[in-house]
């Protein structure tokens, strides 16, 4: 039924909570998998590069903020890729998703960016609104 999995995460609370469902759902599904996709959008790159500096620690810091993400898919014994985008999150989730030929999406009801969800609109509503598969968002 959902062979193929997206899974939007950026570390936060809510990502997790969606890793969560991602790992419950693709254990069930015989050669099931989950493509993490990490979207880092303009200011949130600019800012490590400034605070970080070189490209291997922003790297790893990049990785560690995933790595409760890895560790329940592992857990559940889930066949999983990690995919890290630039751009805009909705719209680089949604032409990923769409391109990829998903069969559900999942995405949690909150990031860790507030500011563009307050002024630009919930990047789980822009993916839910604009993909052509299933999404589910988790709260």
């Amino acid at each position: 039924m959902y062979k193929k999995i997206l899974l939007a995460a950026d570390g936060s609370e809510h990502s997790i909570r969606a890793a969560k469902r991602a790992a419950e759902l693709s254990s069930l599904q015989r050669a099931g998998e989950v493509t993490v996709i990490y979207v880092v959008y303009g200011d949130q790159s600019k800012s490590d590069v400034l605070t970080r500096g070189n490209k291997e620690t922003i790297d790893q810091r990049r990785h560690q903020r995933l790595r409760p993400i890895e560790n329940i898919l592992s857990e559940e014994n889930v066949f999983f890729n990690i995919e890290i985008r630039h751009g805009a999150p909705g719209p680089s989730i949604v032409k990923y998703a769409n391109e990829g030929e998903f069969d559900l999406v999942i995405i949690g009801s909150r990031g860790l960016n507030t500011l563009q969800e307050m002024v630009l609109g919930s990047v789980s509503h822009k993916v839910a609104k604009r993909a052509k598969c299933p999404v589910m968002i988790v709260k």
